[in-house]
């Protein structure tokens, strides 16, 4: 197949378990189409039989092609390898473990076919998570959405069609601390939403723990906004002159009540709560610098063991397409 009409694009990490109904469900979505696609399985560093899983599929069916990592790089970072080798007209992107539902990628594709660019699942129930993983992926969302200058939509994850020529665009766009949802927003183009009822995972475990959220929550913001320096600059400023005032109600109180010790008590709480912004906004500014300190590297997003890398070349031709 050289040219095919549709690429999925499933990262996986650890799937075994559910691995080959994902790829029966998306078979059978896609038959029904009557339209050709392939199916692009990015195997994540997996250290399960999800590899040799996704092997055997490959050597079965024509339509599945198999990318394996070296190691594990991370979900972003695989969604972006599956960009780089696909070749259909329309990229969908979508998850192994099932919880976004492929029985909805018919509804993207009459969308595209209306002349949507993009097209994003909305999340408007989540199953099978607890009461914290809802409160604090609605506050994410909302939270980035206030800080960034790219309206980023509500309740949505990487599942979603984009256009060939939203592909061809963010294949120039080679940034480390990858956070697609927002790269494709930021991208523009005519985009619209599908609402749908995210399940409750089928098998295994979650591959986003607490840390990997908190980092991705940092990757958008960081690189859609300049308010957490804006902020690490006024909360100075705001420091500084309270603390100045305060020196200065200090020095006269000491000048007519020199046995008054309760000011020193003060003092040091300030000198404590000082210390502590100052922190803060050298935390901030590391999160910047270090960011610069990864492009200035310019290490590869990904390293394949294998499947065939076109990338290199194809980039060429992207980068002269939108000039």
């Amino acid at each position: 197949m050289i040219n095919p009409r549709y690429s999925l694009v499933i990262p996986a990490y650890n799937e075994e378990a559910v691995i080959e109904e994902t790829y029966f469900r998306l078979t059978r979505v896609m038959q029904a189409l009557n339209e050709s696609y392939e199916l692009i399985f990015v195997n994540d560093g997996s250290r399960d039989q999800t590899e040799a899983l996704l092997g055997a599929l490959e050597s079965s069916d024509s339509n599945v092609r198999l990318l394996s990592f070296s190691r594990n790089f991370g979900h972003q970072t695989a969604v972006t390898a599956g960009l780089d080798h696909a070749r259909g007209q329309a990229i969908i992107i979508i998850d192994a473990d099932l919880q976004d539902p492929p029985e909805l990628i018919p509804q993207m594709i009459e969308k595209w076919k209306e002349g949507y660019a993009v097209v994003y699942g909305q999340r408007r129930e989540r199953r099978g998570e607890s009461w914290f993983k809802k409160l604090s992926a609605a506050l994410f969302y909302r939270f980035l959405n206030a800080l960034t200058e790219v309206n980023i939509p509500l309740d949505t994850g990487d599942f979603r069609l984009i256009d060939r020529r939203v592909a061809d665009i963010l294949l120039t766009l080679r940034e480390k601390n990858r956070f697609i949802r927002g790269l494709v927003s930021w991208v523009g183009f005519r985009q619209t939403a599908l609402e749908y009822v995210r399940e409750e995972r089928r098998a295994g475990e979650t591959k986003y723990s607490l840390k990997k959220m908190l980092r991705l929550s940092m990757d958008g913001l960081t690189s859609f906004s300049l308010k957490p320096l804006q902020f690490a600059t006024g909360s100075g400023l705001l420091i500084a002159g309270l603390s100045s005032l305060f020196l200065l109600a200090s020095a006269a109180r000491l000048i007519w009540s020199p046995g008054a010790t309760a000011f020193w008590s003060l003092l040091i709480a300030l000198s404590l709560l000082v210390n502590g912004v100052t922190l803060i906004c050298i935390g901030i500014l590391g999160e910047y610098v270090g960011r610069i300190y990864d492009e200035a590297r310019n290490r590869p997003l990904y390293i394949l063991k294998s499947g065939v890398k076109k990338y290199q070349l194809r980039s060429e031709r992207v980068k002269r397409s939108v000039r």
